[in-house]
């Protein structure tokens, strides 16, 4: 957990030696909307930087409910030939969590993967998403 009590944070020990997922964590630390915890805490996503980063080309991965990157664990190396994000949304796999139910809204995922994209600069993106966040899904088109 993280020092602020309203964020949980799963601890790495957690997802050692996972089956077929030898990749490399990273993490930014976002801004956060509205008064989660003391109203000063940045959440921190997670993400996978994987393949080619000097690629044209950028896929965005998104998984649903109730998953997380692990899920694209098989197709990422299949992807190589271009620069592969595969991020956790906040409240799932290796990103934090709030505690507080009513702090996860879809503006807030909307705002989080906004500033998500634009903390990476990405660009030129093709995105790969799960239809069970079908309403995000179709705003992050949007975006882009």
């Amino acid at each position: 957990m993280s020092a602020d009590a309203a964020i949980l944070r799963t601890p790495d020990s957690a997802f050692i030696n996972l089956l077929d997922y030898p990749f490399k964590p990273n993490y930014i630390e976002l801004t956060n909307p509205g008064c989660i915890g003391n109203g000063k805490t940045k959440l921190r996503i997670h993400y996978l930087d994987e393949g080619n980063k000097n690629s044209r080309e950028t896929i965005l991965l998104l998984h649903g409910e109730p998953s997380w990157s692990y899920l694209y664990r098989h197709f990422i190396p299949s992807l190589k030939q271009y620069r592969v994000i595969a991020v956790d949304l906040i409240g799932f796999g290796k990103s934090d969590k709030p505690v507080n139910k009513a702090d996860y809204t879809y503006q807030r995922h909307v705002n989080w993967i906004k500033e998500f994209i634009e903390s990476l600069n990405l660009n030129n993106i093709t995105l790969f998403c799960q239809v069970s966040i079908d309403k995000l899904n179709k705003h992050f088109v949007s975006l882009f």
